[in-house]
């Protein structure tokens, strides 16, 4: 398993950006899955991107265009760039480690990081 701590979030003004990081610690970082969840006041937690070992990228239809994930496997890093924000983009967000896309949500997962868009 691995260890993750998100960082990077805070408060923005809508059409403004952020750059949300995702840091892991443990074995063969490399070789997860590595996704973005975000969860809403009073809503479920809901997919938003997640990226394979291979490069392989998966986006929620609400963030496509807007919104890039990306790893940095030297670094144990993932990162979750979020340009042209709005307000219904407010959330905690989470990070996710896992062997599959489909196992992401019973696998690792850091403490979540809070984004506030105003409008």
């Amino acid at each position: 398993q691995v260890q993750l701590v998100e960082s990077g979030g805070g408060l923005v003004q809508a059409g403004g950006s952020l750059r949300l990081s995702c840091a892991a610690s443990g074995r063969d970082f490399s070789s997860y899955v590595m996704g973005w969840f975000r969860q809403a006041p009073g809503k479920e937690r809901t997919f938003v991107a997640a990226i394979s070992w291979s490069g392989g990228i998966y986006y929620a239809d609400s963030v496509k265009g807007r919104f890039t994930i990306s790893r940095d496997n030297a670094k144990n890093t993932v990162y979750l760039q979020m340009n042209s924000l709005k307000p219904e983009d407010t959330a905690v967000y989470y990070c996710a480690a896992g062997r599959t896309i489909a196992s992401l949500n019973g696998g690792s997962w850091g403490q979540g990081t809070q984004v506030t868009v105003s409008s």
